[in-house]
């Protein structure tokens, strides 16, 4: 966390912010948070255990005048890895190649990601600092998760430094089903349906 912060949250509560808080009730409220701990500032097995389920998030970065760019980056179940308490990476694979991001991060290294959970309505939010790693294939290829199955091309990698993280509450987030999840309940359902069959039918042999 940075020396100038007293609270992980300053990264992004800064004075204006607060003030703000104030005039709208939610200050002390933030405070106590504060004063009990507040944000995270490394990955803990919480925050470990929701990205392994993971295949989708958005990374947020600025460019040297201060315009924001969010992009999506997205891999298998997962394909977000954690290195240490203080270090993320996945491999980013070949895109439109326009490089935004990561033109922004040589301006301006500050990063935060985005990650939000449909199916179980959880949203994460990540500060930090970030850079892209070139030419090294052997790292490439390594983060990437089940090679055989998401035939994509690794370009290169993201290190992504993690300053403070939070937890965001479910409310507003619509529920959403993966292909994955609506096949298992289609699954499970089928079988139900066989297995009252079978009742039916044997019932229906016995009444004979």
């Amino acid at each position: 966390m940075d020396s100038r912060l007293t609270y992980p949250s300053d990264i992004a509560f800064t004075d204006t912010v607060k003030a703000i808080q104030s005039r709208k009730g939610s200050r002390d409220l933030y405070a106590r948070m504060e004063m009990h701990g507040g944000w995270n500032t490394g990955v803990s097995e919480e925050l470990e255990s929701f990205l392994v389920q993971q295949r989708s998030i958005f990374l947020g970065t600025a460019n040297s005048n201060g315009q924001p760019y969010i992009q999506h980056r997205g891999g298998p179940p997962g394909f977000v890895k954690v290195i240490d308490r203080k270090t993320l990476a996945f491999t980013d694979f070949t895109g439109n190649r326009q490089f935004i991001s990561q033109g922004n991060l040589i301006d301006n290294p500050r990063a935060f990601l985005f990650l939000i959970d449909y199916f179980d309505k959880v949203r994460i939010k990540i500060w930090g600092h970030a850079r892209i790693v070139e030419n090294e294939p052997e790292l490439t290829s390594g983060l990437i998760v089940n090679p055989e199955e998401y035939r994509a091309r690794g370009e290169q990698v993201l290190i992504f430094h993690v300053d403070a993280w939070d937890k965001n509450c479910p409310q507003h987030i619509p529920q959403r089903f993966d292909r994955e999840h609506v096949d298992e309940l289609l699954l499970q359902r089928d079988l139900r349906i066989e297995e009252l069959e079978k009742e039916v039918s044997l019932l229906k042999a016995n009444n004979l």
